[in-house]
């Protein structure tokens, strides 16, 4: 059997073209091995939005053929031009994102596939790369933002969502294997459909049209929790907030606010009525109390000043945020901002980083405290001798905090994935602690 190793690096939207890769190659009759001895060929699936993502990914392809020695490069480092080819001219070849048949192609080229494909050798909902008990939705590629700091259009284009049909049929194949949450993603998750001009498509032989909010009402037909991310603070967005109130879909928004000063968010070209945005998100927690709001921030921005950084404070203050968090600037190459004039050191950036994440600290440490005693549910990601590791519907995998059980033998019925209610019993900064309920 020809064996395939698999090295997947970046964000959600990366892992999701992973599966797609290691799903067709499933299909055509590949094993897939986690050794660099074992393989065939290895196929790297890089990162390239920040300077240490590009250096963690080159790391990784100079690993790769050092241990193996025959390597694919796949993902948004491979879209930067001639970078990977001139520090590794050995490589086999080299793709961009989104490029599971070019791919595909080049295994073929190097480690022929064994037999024609069988549908049989995968599940219906391909192979994943997550535990079985959660999933990624990716509903999109691309984006029609042009962010100053950012090159995530020049490397995966524009805005191009995905029909409405294949999305749901793909939802409906994961929660029927099994999948309990499912965190949707995108370079621009609320801006599905626009590009499309919310044409209706048709799923089970029903027509829905492709647009944010149908999409939201169908997932939350399938039963199970739905969280959203990347969903920036567009006027109909408001009309998601009753699902949350509901209880159809997850009381979580993931919004990546940048920064709280006007002068900062022009020059980041995002949307800088900060006055309007505080007044929205206490809109929403008026419709819906539960609420919980993610967010990502920058400091050091070029051009920021004290001022502007003490701005971004006050709003944390007023907006009272659940989850945060902080980014240092940090060049990109290919990014107008790096144009910008007045250049923050590092020491500054380093000493408001550090400022930021104090202050945000506080003001989680009394956000959690104030969950003592309250009963919720919580999904279970981890479960050893000594502790029991869940999080709530306010916590997405891997970047939020976890709530612990004290584990010493005596819930033997608990597994991973179960989804349990608890009494919250104590709290730090970001982590809870609890006890079963029942």
């Amino acid at each position: 059997m020809a064996r395939i190793g698999f090295v997947s690096l970046g964000c959600p939207k990366a892992l999701v073209d992973s599966e797609n890769i290691l799903t067709s190659l499933k299909a055509e009759g590949y094993d897939i091995v986690n050794s660099y001895e074992n393989a065939d060929l290895v196929v790297v699936n890089t990162c390239g939005f920040i300077d240490s993502a590009v250096e963690e990914s080159m790391n990784a392809i100079g690993e790769a053929l050092n241990e193996n020695g025959k390597v694919v490069v796949t993902g948004c480092l491979g879209a930067k031009e001639g970078i990977i080819e001139t520090q590794y001219p050995n490589v086999l070849g080299v793709t961009g994102p989104h490029a599971t048949q070019e791919v595909l192609n080049l295994i073929h080229k190097y480690v022929p596939r064994p037999h024609d494909p069988f549908t049989d050798l995968v599940p219906p909902q391909g192979i994943k790369l997550t535990p079985k008990h959660y999933a990624y939705l990716k509903i999109s590629e691309g984006c029609n933002n042009t962010c100053t700091f950012c090159i995530i259009p020049t490397m995966r284009g524009k805005l191009d969502s995905y029909p409405i049909g294949e999305v749901l049929s793909q939802a409906e194949k994961l929660t029927a294997a099994g999948v309990k949450e499912l965190l949707v993603v995108s370079q621009d998750t609320g801006a599905y459909g626009v590009d499309k001009k919310y044409v209706t498509g048709f799923y089970n032989g029903r027509p829905v049209k492709t647009k944010f909010l149908d999409l939201c009402q169908e997932l939350a037909k399938l039963g199970i929790w739905v969280r959203l991310h990347y969903v920036y603070p567009y006027p109909h967005i408001d009309e998601i907030i009753p699902l949350m109130t509901e209880g159809k879909i997850l009381p979580y928004l993931d919004i990546p606010f940048q920064h709280a000063s006007p002068r900062v968010l022009k020059l980041m070209k995002r949307p800088g009525n900060v006055d309007g945005l505080l007044e929205r998100i206490n809109q929403w927690r008026v419709i819906c109390p539960d609420l919980a709001i993610r967010s990502t921030f920058i400091v050091g921005f070029p051009g920021e000043t004290e001022e502007d950084f003490q701005l971004l404070l006050d709003f944390l203050d007023k907006a009272q945020l659940e989850k945060v968090g902080c980014f240092k600037y940090s060049e990109v190459e290919g990014a107008t901002a790096n144009q910008l004039a007045d250049h923050v050191s590092e020491e500054i950036k380093e000493d408001r980083y550090q400022r930021f994440m104090q202050h945000q600290q506080k003001i989680s440490f009394a956000k959690l405290q104030a969950k003592i005693g309250q009963t919720m549910p919580i999904i279970i990601d981890e479960v050893n001798r000594k502790l029991i590791t869940g999080r709530s519907k306010y916590d997405a995998p891997e970047i939020d905090g976890l709530i612990h059980i004290k584990n010493l033998g005596q819930y033997p019925n608990i597994q991973v994935g179960d989804i349990i209610n608890v009494e919250i019993i104590g709290n730090q900064e970001y982590d809870l602690y609890a006890k079963p309920v029942n």
